[in-house]
């Protein structure tokens, strides 16, 4: 269950494009990508397991406040601002695109408005009607991604394409920044909530007991990601000659299929790959109007899911190229954060005072992961060209282990102390 959490048709179009631009950096860039895509998620659900939650758990020794802030903007993040309207975006790019003598902006905008259309309305019901469907799919849709995975081990359809400017200097960084695109890493900081509330129905309610059941679930699901991406980076690193350049992995994957299945293997691919999109925006669709209408106890459950619905549309229609672009210095900015306090939380226990201590760490982590974020948009942030790691989009990496070592050593305040052992 953990691992069809994270796999999403959208978290597969990344590593075919990234492995087709690393040519023979393509190890490289490939470690870095797995180091954020599949090690980060991990080790945040392993948190997860630590602390015994997801972010309200683990962000504890934060203000309410703040825990609510990045709650609402993780959701925005994997809503309607970039993950939700991808999944749309990554059917259109391989269920229909590929069948389209001439896609225009006006296919792409009569799929969308039908695409989430079809979410609103499964999403009315909160998804249940997707709920044994979603069960089915998952299998199949790996199951086609293992079988792509033999073929493009036993019979590669092309060869290894020359290194592109963008990955020739720093092919492990850029690797490390692409996979900030799963955006798995702060689906990890939700996910742990719900796996510990099916483990509760379940009737495991001891917490050492659902701790380990958790980790093992987190295992499971690394051992998996990183099949599936490690096997599509190879096919990415082999595919010059079946495509000749490439915008996106969608492209990719589509022109790979039809090399190796025919039209066939085409046609199953863009089915699969439309109903898993289908039933991940169902989920993300329904998972942002239950939290919105809990947040704010207005405009009803239904309404929300009418507006999540509606934003998701009108994002979709900038295009896959575009919004991937401009997901970049958002994720950018923001991904240090969830870092941050995943790090907070393996150091909680040596902590003199957590409350100081946390609230050092992400702050820092924010300030300069904005920072990163803003040079990431092309603002000109030269003037801050003498920190550490600046040049490759990686500043707040220094600032945010010194603070973390920092905060280590903070006392709590004595009253909050004195509160403490009254």
């Amino acid at each position: 269950m953990t691992f069809a959490f994270f796999l999403g048709a959208g978290n597969i179009i990344f590593p075919p494009l990234a492995g087709f631009l690393a040519g023979e950096h393509l190890p490289s860039a490939m470690s870095g990508f797995l180091l954020t895509a599949v090690g980060l998620p991990l080790v945040t659900l392993l948190a997860a397991a630590m602390a015994g939650g997801g972010l309200p758990t683990m962000g504890r020794y934060l203000p309410p406040l703040v825990v609510t802030i990045m709650a609402t903007a993780i959701f925005i993040i994997i809503g309607p601002a970039f993950a939700a309207p991808r999944t749309g975006l990554v059917a259109y790019e391989m269920g229909l695109k590929p069948f389209l003598a001439h896609p225009s902006q006006f296919t792409l905008t009569l799929y969308t408005l039908v695409f989430f259309g079809v979410v609103l309305l499964l999403s009315l019901n909160q998804g249940r009607l997707l709920d044994a469907v979603g069960k089915i799919l998952t299998p199949i849709l790996l199951l086609l991604l293992i079988s792509l995975a033999v073929a493009v081990f036993m019979n590669p359809q092309g060869t290894q394409p020359p290194v592109s400017e963008v990955y020739q200097a720093q092919p492990f960084v850029k690797g490390f920044i692409e996979g900030y695109n799963t955006m798995d890493t702060f689906a990890a900081l939700m996910f742990g909530m719900l796996i510990l509330d099916v483990l509760r129905q379940k009737g495991v309610t001891e917490k050492r007991v659902q701790s380990r059941y958790l980790a093992i679930a987190a295992l499971i699901a690394a051992a998996g990601l990183g099949f599936v991406y490690i096997s599509l980076f190879i096919l990415g690193g082999t595919s010059l000659g079946v495509v000749d350049s490439a915008n996106n992995g969608g492209e990719i994957i589509s022109a790979y299929v039809l090399s190796l299945f025919g039209t066939p293997g085409l046609w199953i691919l863009a089915a699969i790959v439309t109903l898993a999109c289908l039933t991940t925006a169902v989920g993300l669709v329904s998972a942002c109007g239950d939290y919105f209408f809990r947040l704010t106890g207005k405009l009803g459950y239904r309404r929300w899911v009418v507006i999540m619905s509606v934003l998701c549309t009108l994002v979709a229609n900038i295009g896959l190229n575009s919004l991937i672009a401009l997901s970049v210095p958002v994720l950018v900015a923001f991904y240090p954060v969830a870092v941050a306090l995943v790090l907070a939380t393996y150091l909680q226990p040596l902590m003199r005072g957590p409350v100081m201590a946390y609230r050092v760490i992400l702050a820092v982590a924010l300030i300069f992961g904005l920072i990163d974020g803003l040079q990431a948009a092309g603002l000109d942030m030269s003037v801050f060209h003498w920190l550490p790691m600046f040049d490759i989009g990686m500043a707040w990496v220094i600032p945010t282990a010194v603070a973390s070592i920092v905060g280590l050593t903070l006392s709590a305040p004595k009253r909050k102390a004195a509160e403490a052992q009254a």
